[in-house]
């Protein structure tokens, strides 16, 4: 399994288990980032480095579930799986409902942990890919005028390009040329397709 340049963080305070997995994933070609705590983790933590996280629940300090929290607080777009001894598989749940991806009880069923691995990173390039995608969105949005994005928010209103210019007391020619440079900076290749943008950017909210 190749992990294309993933990192696989561990983090068990029992350093048997943390090393006994990253041997196992090591064998398999991963690059594997040992954490002895959650605190650890966090401090070194890149998250623009694609990869997951293997959390265990029970830790001193901060517990697995207490991690997840704080991954989530952050905006940390590394898929999180839990490893759970069998009486903490109630807390696991938990951690499922809270965001995790899955859990695994010990002793880890090697290989099933492996494929959950590759649904975490195929997961993570996916956040990344709808994150940048928002960023482009933002990005264009930001590229309007003023006057432009008045005229782009009529259009998310419904209203027709005579509606338009007498709302905005200016001519129907004006309102055509403006509109015409919202549809070529958003690259929109319609009506609906421009007012679709504009809620997948905020703008029905606003």
């Amino acid at each position: 399994m190749s992990g294309d340049e993933a990192v696989i963080h561990v983090v068990d305070d029992d350093r048997a288990a943390r090393e006994g997995l990253g041997f196992m994933l090591g064998s398999l070609g991963l690059e594997v980032a040992p954490h002895g705590s959650a605190a650890d983790l966090l401090a070194k933590l890149d998250d623009n480095q694609r990869g997951c996280i293997l959390a265990d629940m029970r830790m001193p300090g901060m517990t697995g579930l207490e991690l997840l929290d704080e991954l989530t607080r952050r905006g940390c777009p590394l898929p999180v799986i839990m490893i759970t001894g069998h009486g903490d598989v109630p807390m696991a749940v938990r951690a499922i409902q809270a965001g995790a991806l899955d859990f695994f009880e010990k002793p880890v069923n090697g290989m099933a942990l492996v494929e959950r691995i590759r649904s975490a990173l195929e997961l993570y390039d996916q956040r990344q890919a709808a994150a940048a995608g928002r960023n482009a969105l933002a990005a264009r949005l930001a590229s309007l005028t003023p006057r432009e994005a008045e005229v782009a928010r009529a259009v998310l209103a419904g209203r027709q390009n005579k509606q338009i210019a007498a709302e905005l007391g200016i001519s129907l020619k004006t309102v055509e040329i403006h509109r015409h440079n919202v549809m070529d900076k958003m690259g929109a290749t319609g009506a609906a397709d421009l007012v679709r943008m504009l809620i997948e950017g905020g703008w029905a909210e606003a």
